[in-house]
C-alpha cells in the first residue's frame, strides 16, 4: 500500500523558522568609535593629561579664590547687582590681571594643541599606522575617531575645571547661580569646547601634514602665539593700510577704519572666542558694535538681556568658531585620505 508524505503547512511556527534560519553575525561597533574609545583611554592615563589638568587647575582656581576675595571686600557696592555670581568669572583686579575666562581664552588652545599636535604622526613614528590601516574599519575612521576622543578629553577637562570653579565661587562668595546664570555658564562651556576644537583640528592638520611630532607642536605653538601676541597689531598695521585713519580725518574715516580692523581681527578665533563670551557672561552688554550714536544710546532701554537675546547676539560668532573647526577637520580629513600608507 503505497504511503504519501503529509504536506507542510504554509506557514511553518516560529520556533521552527528560527532554528532553520541562518545565523547572524553580530553586528560590530562603528570603527570611528573604537579608535575614539581606545584613544581617549590613552589621553586620560597619560602623563600629559594629569600635567595639563593640574597646571590649568591650579592657575584657574588661584584666579578665582582672588576674585572671590576682592568681591567679599566690595560687598556693599556689588550686592544690589545682578548675576553676581557672573561677575567671579569675568571681574579683574589688580592683583589678579586675568580673569577666568580670559585665562581659558588664552591658555585653552594648548589642551587642543595638547591632545592632536600626534593624533596621526607618532602612530607613524611608532610604525603602527600601516597595522591600524589594515583592520577591518574604514580609513576615515581613523581621523575620525582621534579627533572625538581629542574632543571628548577637552570636554572633560574644561566641564571639571567649571565645576570646580563655580563650586567655589559658591562657598567663596555664598551666592548660588540663579537658572539664568547657570544658562549663562552652560553656553559659555559649549562656545569654549567649540574654540578649542579649532586648535585640535588645527593639531591634527598639522599631525597629518608633517611627519615629526615634535615639528608639527612647534608649528601649531608658533600659529598660536602669533594670533594671540600679534594678531591685534597685524589687523591694526591692514586696517591702517587699507582705510588710513589721519587725525586730520573725518568721524566716519575713523570709524571706517575701525570696522575694517575689526573685520581682520575676527580672522583668529581667540578674537571671535572674547567677542562671544562677553553678552554670554555680562548680561547688561546689549551690543558688539565699536560705538553707537547718540539716538542709538538715548533708546536703548536699560536693564539685561535675556539668554535667548544673548545667544542671538554671539550666534553668528558660534557659526564662524565652527566654520574654522569644520575647514581645518576637513583639509586634514583629506589630506589623510590621499595619504599613502606604507607597511
Amino acid at each position: 500500500m503505497a504511503t504519501t508524505d503529509t504536506p507542510r503547512p504554509a506557514s511553518a511556527p516560529a520556533a521552527e523558522r528560527a532554528a532553520t534560519a541562518p545565523m547572524r553575525p553580530p553586528r560590530r561597533p562603528a570603527g570611528w568609535r573604537t579608535v575614539a574609545r581606545k584613544d581617549l583611554a590613552d589621553h586620560l592615563r597619560s602623563a600629559r593629561f594629569a600635567l595639563l589638568v593640574l597646571l590649568l587647575s591650579l592657575a584657574a582656581v588661584a584666579a578665582v579664590v582672588a576674585a572671590a576675595g576682592q568681591l567679599r571686600g566690595v560687598a556693599p557696592e556689588v550686592a544690589g547687582l545682578a548675576s553676581v555670581f557672573l561677575r567671579l568669572f569675568t571681574i579683574t583686579f589688580a592683583d589678579t590681571p586675568f580673569s577666568f575666562v580670559s585665562f581659558v581664552a588664552i591658555i585653552g588652545p594648548l589642551l587642543g594643541i595638547a591632545f592632536g599636535f600626534d593624533a596621526i604622526n607618532s602612530e607613524r613614528s611608532q610604525r603602527t599606522l600601516p597595522r591600524l590601516v589594515s583592520q577591518p574599519i574604514h580609513r576615515d575612521d581613523i581621523v575620525n575617531g582621534k579627533f572625538v576622543a581629542g574632543l571628548a578629553a577637552i570636554a572633560v577637562v574644561l566641564t571639571a575645571l567649571t565645576a570646580v570653579v563655580a563650586g567655589i565661587g559658591i562657598l567663596g562668595l555664598g551666592v548660588v547661580p540663579t537658572v539664568a546664570d547657570a544658562g549663562r555658564m552652560l553656553a559659555w562651556l559649549v562656545v569654549s569646547i567649540l574654540y578649542v576644537s579649532v586648535w585640535l583640528a588645527l593639531s591634527i592638520l598639522l599631525s597629518v601634514r608633517v611627519r615629526r611630532a615634535a615639528t608639527s607642536a612647534m608649528a601649531a605653538l608658533a600659529v598660536w602665539l602669533v594670533l594671540t601676541l600679534f594678531g591685534g597689531l597685524i589687523a591694526g598695521l591692514l586696517a591702517d593700510a587699507v582705510a588710513p585713519a589721519t587725525p586730520e580725518a573725518s568721524a566716519d574715516d575713523v570709524m571706517r577704519n575701525v570696522q575694517v580692523e575689526r573685520s581682520l581681527a575676527r580672522v583668529s578665533p581667540g578674537y571671535l572666542y572674547e567677542e562671544a563670551i562677553g553678552p554670554l557672561l555680562a548680561p547688561e552688554q546689549r551690543t558688539l558694535a565699536a560705538a553707537i550714536s547718540p539716538l542709538q544710546a538715548h533708546r536703548a532701554v536699560p536693564g539685561e538681556l535675556p539668554v535667548s537675546q544673548s545667544l542671538l547676539l554671539v550666534w553668528p560668532h558660534v557659526v564662524g568658531l565652527l566654520a574654522m573647526a569644520v575647514v581645518l577637520f576637513a583639509a586634514g580629513y583629506v589630506s589623510f585620505l590621499r595619504e599613502e600608507v606604507r607597511a
